[in-house]
Formats: C-alpha cells, structure tokens, sequence
C-alpha cells in the first residue's frame, strides 16, 4: 500500500485534497493530507520555511509512515522536497505538481523574480503575510465560479518568513526519484531548474491540460496521475 502525503501551496490548507484524497483511499492507499503551519485551522502558529519542512516529516514519522510518496503543490514543493531528503527509506517517490522546486541557499522568492516585488509589498503592508489573491486572479486556470469561490472563501494569509527563507538540501535534488507534474494552462514549459532536473535520470515529467490548481479543477485526473506515477516508481 503507498501512503500519499499531499501539501498543498500556498494560502491552502488539507481541505484542499478533499476531492483527491478520496479516489486514493478508494484505490486501496493510504492519503494523509497536511495543513502546514500558520495557515488554514493552524493559523496563527509561527512558521518559517523549515517549520513546513518539520511539519511534514513529523507528519510521516508520527503515523509511521512507509512506501510513501510525497506530493508537492505550488510553494510546498520548497518544503517537501527539503522532506523528502529526511525521510530517509520511508519515501517511494516524490511528485511535484506545477511546483516551485528547492534549491540549497535558495528562497521561494529567489526562484520567482517576477513575483517577488508584488509578494514582499503584501508582507510588508499585511505585517508578515502574502494575503490570498481575489477571485478576478483566478482566471483562465479551467475553474468555474464555485470552484474559484471554494479557494477564495478557504484560503488564509501565507507566513511570509517560509517565503523568504532559504532552502537547505542535503544533496541535490535531482537524484531524489520524482515525478513533475506541468499544468498547461499555467505555462506551456517547465521552469528553466525543472528543466535541468528533467534531464537526469530520476525524474519523469507528466502534463495535465489544465491550471495551477488541479486538485480543483481536475480531481480525479490528478488522482489518476498520482496512482500512476506510484506504480511506475515502485
């Protein structure tokens, strides 16, 4: 049986997986969805980057977790990728889905210079939070209104401080076995660090003809996606 682990990104909390967990369960495998420090039901506890990397390997050690694959969305492929490495013979497989990927000595931010001016004004004025987008930003990811509605009504300020932090990898990425998962409608191509990961020997890229947010927009194909990617890797 795998025991998928699944993150969402950021302002998300496990609510997020809740159409997805479901198709997993009934498949025959464990799902274990995780709500990251400071946000969703665990808002207002004090997070940096390696408090969410905490969270999931603590995550995985207090169930006793094994054939495990962890699954990364948006941000939290910064801190499940950091999770992964730690977690030693416990992980099956990793899948990044239209994430963001680590780099040692490196912040969220670092990897997304476009962005970065817009997210470091929202924490400056929200006194250390990217406060979630409005419904008007969610267009053309293949949402309709009350899917957009659902991720703006659920969604709570991302601790600015996991953004900011640098990532600490223990040696490179690339050799971890994984899967990225490249949302279509989001860009045509992965970035150019996921391109250089994909051209190793351990990772497989799969494309979903879709948005960023997949959990929503497309459950049951990313549930489908994730049993596939756990049998090939097995």
């Amino acid at each position: 049986m795998t025991n998928f682990v699944l993150v969402a990104g950021v302002w998300l909390g496990s609510w997020a997986w809740d159409d997805v967990a479901p198709e997993l369960r009934s498949a025959g495998h464990g799902a274990h969805a995780v709500t990251l420090s400071g946000l969703a039901e665990r808002q207002g506890v004090p997070a940096g980057q390696q408090t969410h990397v905490r969270d999931i390997v603590d995550e995985v050690e207090r169930l006793g977790l094994r054939d495990v694959v962890l699954v990364g969305h948006s941000y939290a492929g910064i801190p499940v990728g950091q999770a992964a490495q730690r977690i030693g013979d416990r992980l099956a497989r990793v899948v990044f889905v239209d994430s963001a990927v680590a780099a040692d000595g490196e912040s969220f931010l670092d990897g997304w210079p476009d962005g970065r001016a817009m997210v470091e004004g929202s924490i400056a004025r929200s006194g250390g939070f990217w406060e979630p987008q409005p419904a008007s930003d969610y267009a053309g990811q293949d949402l309709g209104a009350e899917q957009v509605a659902r991720i703006v009504s659920g969604s709570t300020p991302h601790p600015g401080a996991t953004l900011t932090e640098p990532a600490v990898l223990a040696r490179p990425l690339g050799e971890l076995p994984a899967t990225y998962v490249k949302c279509l409608l989001d860009g045509p191509e992965p970035s150019p660090a996921v391109a250089r990961l994909l051209t190793g020997g351990d990772w497989r890229l799969v494309t979903m003809d879709t948005g960023h947010w997949p959990m929503f927009s497309r459950p049951a194909d990313l549930a489908r996606i994730l049993l596939a990617e756990a049998e090939a890797g097995a």
